[in-house]
């Protein structure tokens, strides 16, 4: 890599740090963003763009699990049903199907069969996925060979399996082509990306997109604050639909993928202006570099097709990471109920003999991306003089605390039914707390009081978090309480991973015996 290289490499990452430095700190920006109204249109647009899509990522995956199962029981039944065709016990029988089928599912992602592209054609890539089946069966058979279990009953089962599974190679191959091909269609599994940025250099990139032959990106639109003369109100067919501000409403209400911010990277400054506004929304956040002079290492770039992108931000907690934590969060949750019922039975119990009212308490708060869901908690105040807005947070000594409600929310007892949410999917059992829709410091909503606030719903809600086991829970009185909580939240997303999770859940009882703040 050459000096110009590396200046342009190390430009893009101080690109990085300063936004991100600005995301810890919470001030220093330029301006305030708050997310305006969209117009009439963008929502009967962002309407469209509602449901929800398949990603590439798990769909290839369960399509790599499908082949691998599928082998290994063709093989399995081959060894079992052919007569003569060894005297090995069954595990010995079902441990070389799995092996021929992983050696399988590993020569076909070596040979690149496993993309979407590849997975999209019917025909051209079968001789490859042949040479792969015939190359593994025959590794088979020389492994055979070379722990004497080889006899004719033995090369007619190889011969029927290898037989079999390419009969089932070409179906599945067939099957998956017809449903890529009817899913892009359907708009089921695409790329919902807009573009950020109009006039010339998005015209551009929307022509070269479009020239793409396996271009899985859907254009929803385009968003830009600069006026209708140095971005006109069409670009190359699609509309703009309004400014940046607008643009964060409209991915919250929508299913986006993708940012491409289509700027020269001349214009730091006007991409560091965008990309504090923009950091907070959970999608990818790409710097299209398709007319872009300078060049960076290949590693620097993703791509779409061709076109060649800098990655900027990526979705947090994305593709089979959000599969991995669903299961975590499912698994975990049972597990806690399974322990902890006889606590939240007793603790019903003691609630309905004290006071008057119901025993759960519901109230609405800020979930993944800005949604407001329902969250469940035992009630602890009294029936009326509860809070639902969560605008008046309690204090010490609260009198609208009940004596049953004082012990369970020092001890966080009241927290359990969220158990419930996170089965229903609402929260996981690891993530920023959720904070109730009004919920102020002071007098000010906390959105005011933090840049970048909404930046902690990039990611699920959880029932415990970092900020919570380090001691930032409890009320906000003083501004500084919500900045720092803000803080280990992006910390959390930023370094997320299972065992970060699963560190948080041990600790989460022992960090519960400091009641300092919990009242």
């Amino acid at each position: 890599m050459n000096k110009a290289e590396k200046s342009d490499q190390f430009d893009l990452e101080a690109l990085r740090k300063q936004v991100s430095d600005i995301n810890r700190r919470g001030e220093d920006a330029d301006e305030k963003v708050r997310p305006e109204p969209i117009n009439t249109y963008a929502r009967q647009i962002a309407e469209q763009f509602s449901a929800g899509n398949r990603s590439p990522a798990i769909i290839i995956g369960q399509f790599r699990l499908f082949e691998f199962v599928s082998q290994f029981l063709i093989g399995l039944l081959v060894y079992l049903l052919w007569p003569g065709s060894g005297a090995e016990t069954l595990s010995a029988r079902a441990t070389a199907a799995a092996a021929i089928a992983a050696l399988l599912v590993f020569g076909l992602q070596t040979a690149d069969t496993y993309s979407i592209p590849a997975l999209r054609t019917r025909m051209r890539l079968l001789p490859r996925v042949f040479g792969v089946w015939t190359l593994v069966l025959m590794i088979g058979t020389a492994a055979s060979v070379l722990f004497g279990n080889v006899g004719w009953p033995q090369v007619q089962a190889y011969i029927a399996w290898f037989i079999a599974g390419a009969i089932f190679l070409l179906a599945a191959r067939f099957l998956i082509a017809y449903g890529i091909r009817n899913w892009s269609r359907n708009g089921v599994m695409e790329r919902r990306a807009v573009i950020v940025g109009g006039g010339e250099p998005a015209k551009e990139l929307i022509r070269v997109l479009e020239q793409q032959a396996d271009n899985d990106i859907r254009i929803c639109g385009i968003f830009d604050d600069r006026g209708e003369k140095r971005s006109p109100i069409m670009v190359a067919g699609y509309p703009k639909l309004g400014t940046v501000a607008e643009l964060v409403e409209f991915v919250r209400i929508t299913r986006i993928d993708m940012l491409i911010i289509s700027l020269p990277l001349s214009a730091e400054a006007r991409i560091l202006q965008l990309l504090k506004k923009l950091w907070v929304l959970p999608v990818d956040i790409r710097l299209a570099a398709h007319a872009n002079r300078l060049r960076f290492r290949p590693r620097a770039y993703s791509r779409i097709g061709s076109v060649p992108m800098l990655d900027i931000f990526n979705k947090p907690i994305r593709d089979w990471d959000s599969v991995a934590k669903r299961c975590f969060d499912i698994f975990f949750a049972l597990l806690a109920l399974a322990f902890l019922w006889p606590i939240m039975l007793a603790t019903a119990i003691a609630i309905k003999l004290t006071s008057k009212g119901p025993v759960f308490f519901r109230q609405k708060r800020h979930g993944f991306n800005n949604e407001i869901i329902n969250i469940f908690k035992f009630r602890s105040m009294y029936a009326d003089k509860g809070d639902p807005t969560g605008r008046a947070a309690v204090t010490k000594g609260d009198p609208r605390v009940t004596p049953v409600g004082r012990f369970i929310r020092k001890s966080s007892i009241d927290e359990l039914p969220q158990l419930f949410n996170v089965l229903t999917g609402d929260l996981s059992l690891v993530g920023p707390r959720p904070h109730a829709v009004l919920a102020q410091a002071k007098d000010r909503p906390f959105g005011e009081v933090v840049e970048g606030y909404f930046a902690r719903h990039r990611v699920k809600p959880g029932v415990t978090g970092w900020a919570q086991i380090n001691g930032w829970r409890g009320e906000v009185d003083h501004d500084d309480k919500i900045k720092f909580r803000t803080a280990y939240d992006l910390y959390y997303i930023e370094n997320w991973s299972l065992w970060f999770d699963l560190k948080i859940l041990l600790l989460t009882p022992f960090r519960l015996f400091n009641t300092e703040n919990a009242y």
